[in-house]
């Protein structure tokens, strides 16, 4: 799988990892994803189907895979100047992003692969990050942070027809902080 840690970060390996993934990304913005395929993925690609299959397994690995290397932040979370400023940015971003179709669609290609602790090992470093920026601070720890603003936001996105309101967000961000 490409996720693997012990992969070079860079050389051919990862040329090819990008190559599969930009195709990916092409596709999937050219056709549905249930018309997916493998050859059409290792075609677009330059590499031979084979090449997938060894790497990932099968579609819905590799997809997952996709998914999380988007899921990954560019930057740090934004630093608003206050642990509770930083905290509603981040998850008024998170519940954007991951509640439009591209974010419902990568989530369940998370959800329906066999690397859906990647996804916590994300929002965890994001929420550390954020944590870490006030030091002398009483704050949740993250575990609190997952359990009462993520873990809502990711059922309501991937189990309800709507996702959670911004105002509901709002009051449990205010649960989380309390200590």
């Amino acid at each position: 799988m490409a996720i693997k840690e012990g992969l070079r970060p860079g050389g051919r390996s990862a040329r090819v990892q990008e190559s599969i993934h930009s195709a990916v990304r092409d596709l999937l913005q050219e056709q549905e994803r249930s018309t997916l395929t493998v050859p059409q993925i290792a075609a677009r690609a330059g590499v031979t189907p084979s090449t997938i299959y060894r790497r990932w397994g099968d579609l819905s690995a590799l997809l997952a895979d996709v998914a999380l290397a988007r899921m990954r932040p560019d930057s740090e979370p934004a630093n608003t100047g206050t642990l509770r400023g930083d905290v509603l940015a981040w998850a008024e971003q998170y519940l954007d992003e991951m509640s439009s179709q591209p974010g419902r669609n990568m989530l369940r290609d998370v959800q329906s692969s066999t690397l859906p602790i990647y996804c916590a090992t994300i929002i965890g470093g994001q929420l550390q990050a954020i944590l870490d920026r006030y030091p002398d601070q009483p704050k949740p720890s993250v575990d609190r942070l997952i359990n009462l603003v993520a873990a809502p936001t990711v059922f309501r996105i991937l189990f309800s027809e709507a996702p959670l309101e911004v105002g509901e967000l709002h009051r449990l961000i205010e649960i989380a902080l309390s200590q």
